[in-house]
């Protein structure tokens, strides 16, 4: 029998949300985030800390007999929902959920709860560690990693503790003081990427190479599913921020909102909203109870969330007019977050490419 996936938010995830946002727009509002992104490191100053140690987001995916909260995907999916909104520059994604989840395989594939494995584990759920899965950000869940001595394009590598590598013979836990890491100039400024090289003989190894390449397919995964709630928080950011500029904004003594063609914009952006929120609810759903059609659920999430953030953050920087393009609004922060997280973690393509596999759907002559 299909299991209908619940699309709801809860209590306790209504909570969480009013928690994280609290604290970012304390801590890490656009104007702060705007002052951040051209310097040497976008990250503000302890936002990280206060969300993975003191609201304890860090820890959502780890079960607490190893040191984390015992919460689910739906939970991390309300944090990163509002980490969009706000576009801040934090690890969450890259550590919190990408790292962790290719840990637990590993815990579950037999590495058990001491060892290793259990201790990074529990240092990352912890807040104090940030470990970072060193692939490309724009590797899909599918996608076949080449171990090699340099990878580059790895996001919140500069923010890294420790590197879970891939290699031929497995994975290893490198520690950043082992890796030469060498920052590279992104689109997104506030999700930095850099060049990690790790030598051949550095860290310590975790896994073998079989139950490596399973740890990082289910880490990209979870990566993607829920990436596609940090898009839908973007475009719930953009279409708010758009609809409330409009209003204010007066033309020909009207408020340029009540314009037939802009209303018509506005109205069709909520309803790709409303399906975008459907897709990424399905997606966190599905990996919160590790049903066997995640892979299909989280594929449909990012074909169809990554390009309504996209175009929300389009028709936010176009109906503010010319104020929409001045680097003093945030407006650009969105699209450029948008745009990266486009090609992040697999293309639009790649996962409807994936689907067409899944469904048994052959490509057209």
């Amino acid at each position: 029998m299909t299991r209908s996936p619940n699309l709801l938010y809860s209590d306790t995830e209504d909570d969480l949300r009013a928690a994280v946002r609290a604290l970012l727009a304390d801590r890490a509002g656009h104007r702060a985030v705007l002052d951040r992104v051209e310097s040497d490191s976008p990250y503000l100053p302890g936002v990280w800390t206060s969300l993975a140690t003191d609201i304890g987001a860090a820890g959502l995916l780890v079960p607490e007999k190893l040191g984390g909260q015992g919460a689910s995907h739906r939970e991390a999916a309300v944090v990163l929902e509002e980490l969009g909104r706000a576009v801040t520059p934090a690890p969450y994604l890259t550590s919190a959920v990408v790292a962790v989840e290719a840990l637990l395989a590993l815990v579950e594939d037999g590495a058990g709860e001491s060892g290793p494995v259990a201790e990074l584990l529990a240092g990352v759920a912890s807040g104090r560690t940030v470990a970072v899965l060193a692939v490309p950000l724009s590797a899909g869940p599918g996608a076949e990693t080449r171990p090699g001595s340099t990878v580059t394009g790895v996001a919140d590598a500069v923010a890294a503790d420790v590197f879970l590598v891939p290699r031929a013979d497995g994975l290893y836990a490198v520690p950043a003081g082992e890796a030469v890491v060498e920052p590279r100039t992104p689109l997104d400024l506030t999700r930095p990427l850099a060049a990690v090289t790790t030598g051949e003989g550095s860290g310590t190894r975790l896994a073998g190479a079989d139950a490596a390449r399973a740890a990082v397919r289910r880490g990209l995964l979870a990566g993607a599913g829920l990436l596609a709630s940090e898009q839908l928080g973007i475009a719930e950011w953009c279409l708010e921020e758009t609809v409330r500029h409009t209003r204010e904004r007066h033309q020909f003594n009207r408020p340029v909102g009540s314009f037939q063609s802009l209303k018509h914009r506005m109205a069709q952006l909520w309803l790709d909203l409303v399906g975008a929120r459907a897709a990424a609810r399905a997606a966190a759903d599905a990996l919160a109870v590790g049903g066997p059609d995640a892979p299909l659920t989280v594929a449909v999430a990012q074909a169809y969330c990554s390009k309504v953030a996209v175009r929300a953050a389009e028709e936010c920087v176009q109906l503010h007019g010319g104020l929409g393009m001045t680097w003093e609004h945030p407006a650009h922060l969105a699209l450029k977050r948008a745009k990266s997280d486009q090609i992040a973690l697999g293309s639009a393509g790649a996962h409807q490419d994936a689907i067409a596999v899944l469904m048994d759907l052959p490509a057209p002559a």
